[in-house]
């Protein structure tokens, strides 16, 4: 079955909803000084109107998760963002030799009618931290792609700690990897509650933003055949196909991205580029935390395929095997996988996990088949763009010409903290 969403995972942050005046007590400039003097234990500095905070802990790349419900007549159970108040959060890092400061925290953002503000912090390897959290709190770190995957899409709060939980890992993940500046090589120092960083040498002062790394990702389309190009890449699981994809170049367009993407890895030639949508990729290498897929239809000119393995093989995106697929095969592929069944083996790993359990079941399974039938092939479930990008084609032709964008999160977006 094909899963319609009204936004992507990752995407319809609710803590980036509304950003607040300069002055206000909820600002970022404004709630890090009142941070400040919070850890520093000075309540005569306390401004009178200071908000509540809470921290958000990762450990490499691993946010700090809970299980809200459990599971029972047929229902799964749920995870959320295991959110920690700031005094708690100080007394148990202290006691495991772990400081907690100013620069340590990364603003994430906050909401007005809650009068809370949200940090991210990334604590080293201790497993002695992990087993308190676990004893005192049922908290346990979790990999992004394991959430990801036993996120209930129909589960707004859920959906909207899975955009928190990425937009904090991508903000970690590039504070590790620019600790020292490339034009000096001197060591930066965190500005603007974590939210950018600056070369600590006087002489160079050289200010650093978290980067974004952009890739294109693209349903080619063959009108004249009524059928779609997908690629294997070696990663995959045995029958999975997807959308390509690559990164876009310096002094490259989107479309040219598209275009030249198709034809390096697959030979085939490229016209008309129609935009869908975008989605924020935050489960990528530590060294790519900030990725963004923009997706688009591409409309093939030629159709012979010709992959080229030597060559790639030095990319990211490598595609070992590219073939077409009929529509009707692209139906049968999405008719027969069992997304939601996946989704909730994932959900009940989660619980394990956090409950300390060893025996983990596997959800990989559940995306193949449905009722012991395998198809032909499969393609990626609803956490990915590529999902999207398929079952629009299978079930309806997308218009050309023009933008076929998602939907926007409701304008009552809402996410349990």
């Amino acid at each position: 079955m094909a899963i319609s969403l009204n936004y992507h995972l990752f995407a319809g942050n609710p803590l980036r909803s509304k950003t607040p005046k300069l002055h206000d007590p909820l600002s970022l400039s404004s709630s890090f000084e009142s941070l400040k003097s919070h850890l520093h234990q000075n309540p005569e500095t306390h401004p009178p109107n200071s908000p509540f905070f809470k921290v958000l802990l990762f450990k490499k790349g691993r946010p700090l998760v809970s299980s809200s419900i459990e599971e029972e007549d047929g229902v799964a159970p749920s995870w959320h963002l295991g959110w920690i108040d700031l005094a708690d959060c100080k007394t148990i890092l202290g006691k495991h030799g772990v400081q907690l400061t100013e620069s340590s925290l990364v603003y994430l953002g906050s909401r007005a009618e809650e009068h809370v503000v949200y940090w991210a912090m990334d604590v080293v390897e201790n497993g002695e931290l992990a087993t308190e959290l676990s004893n005192r709190k049922q908290l346990c770190f979790v990999e992004l792609r394991t959430l990801m995957t036993a996120t209930d899409w129909t589960d707004s709060w859920v959906m909207g700690d899975l955009a928190i939980a990425g937009h904090g890992r991508a903000l970690l993940e590039w504070h590790n990897q620019s600790r020292f500046c490339g034009h000096c090589g001197d060591k930066t120092v965190p500005k603007e509650a974590g939210r950018m960083k600056q070369c600590s040498n006087e002489l160079c002062k050289k200010s650093v933003y978290p980067r974004l790394d952009p890739v294109v990702i693209m349903l080619v389309i063959d009108r004249e055949n009524n059928r779609v190009l997908l690629g294997r890449q070696s990663r995959f699981v045995p029958r999975m196909w997807s959308c390509l994809a690559g990164f876009i170049e310096p002094g490259e367009s989107l479309e040219e991205a598209v275009r030249r993407e198709a034809y390096e890895e697959t030979g085939i030639e490229v016209g008309e580029v129609v935009y869908h949508s975008s989605q924020p990729w935050p489960v990528g290498p530590n060294s790519l935390p900030c990725q963004l897929m923009v997706g688009f239809f591409a409309y093939a000119k030629s159709h012979e395929i010709n992959v080229d393995k030597e060559e790639l093989e030095v990319k990211l995106y490598v595609y070992v095997d590219a073939r077409w697929h009929s529509r009707e095969d692209v139906r049968k592929a999405l008719r027969f996988a069992e997304y939601k069944k996946a989704q909730r083996l994932a959900a009940a790993k989660v619980d394990q996990m956090i409950k300390g359990v060893k025996k983990r079941r596997s959800s990989s399974a559940g995306y193949l088949a449905k009722s012991g039938e395998f198809a032909p092939m499969f393609v990626p479930g609803p956490f990915a763009i590529a999902h999207h990008l398929i079952s629009a084609w299978a079930n309806q032709d997308p218009p050309t010409g023009a933008k076929a964008q998602m939907k926007k999160p409701p304008s009552g977006f809402v996410s349990k903290l």
